[in-house]
């Protein structure tokens, strides 16, 4: 049973989380103990392992979550009123400024690496993260069908879903090469194709 804090010990743990995360932005998850953590957080080890009983494996699965959740803030407010083109459009910029600016250093990506893919509640993590950001994007994509901006026939799942494979592939292309080109033009492609009209029916013609 997962216990519950008080509304101090929530901010308490909060704390730990957010200055984990910053140390391991900084150094890099494999280069943080718990010594550091404690040093930066002014935390006991007592308090630490009242909240991570765990350890650091516990501690850095919650840094992951919080990252998670930043991936999604990060694109705030514009993730959650993809009402129009234009704010597509700004949605996009904000989605490549903020990969242009990290490049190589993804805190989460890191993260993640160091939990291991196969750790189920690193799975978790990740499948949420994705579940929600599709969701997102479903949304605005059924808004600009409501709207008449794109073809009514387009399927909006699919559609969330080329866009967020655009985002997450260019991303990791970008990780892998430090190119931010892979997401540019990715992303711009899976936008585009919201707008080009699907291939006609061809014409039945009678022969007499």
């Amino acid at each position: 049973m997962e216990r519950v804090l008080t509304s101090r010990g929530a901010a308490t743990r909060q704390r730990i989380v957010e200055g984990a995360a910053a140390l391991s932005r900084d150094r890099g998850p494999a280069n943080v103990g718990l010594d550091d953590i404690r040093a930066v957080t002014a935390t006991s080890k007592s308090q630490l392992f009242h909240y991570f009983p765990d350890g650091k494996a516990a501690l850095l699965l919650a840094v992951a979550e919080y990252e998670a959740e930043q991936v999604l803030a990060d694109q705030q407010p514009m993730l959650g009123d993809l009402t129009t083109w234009r704010k597509w459009q700004a949605w996009r910029r904000r989605v490549i400024e903020k990969y242009d600016a990290q490049r190589q250093h993804c805190p989460l990506s890191a993260l993640t690496a160091q939990l291991g893919l196969a750790n189920p509640a690193t799975q978790t993590v990740l499948t949420d993260l994705y579940d929600r950001w599709h969701g997102h994007l479903a949304v605005g994509v059924q808004a600009l069908k409501d709207s008449g901006e794109i073809d009514s026939g387009i399927n909006v799942g699919q559609a969330a879903t080329a866009i967020l494979t655009a985002v997450t592939g260019g991303a990791t292309l970008l990780q892998a090469t430090d190119r931010i080109s892979y997401l540019e033009v990715a992303l711009a492609e899976a936008l585009d194709s919201l707008r080009r009209p699907g291939p006609r029916p061809r014409r039945k013609v009678s022969v007499a």
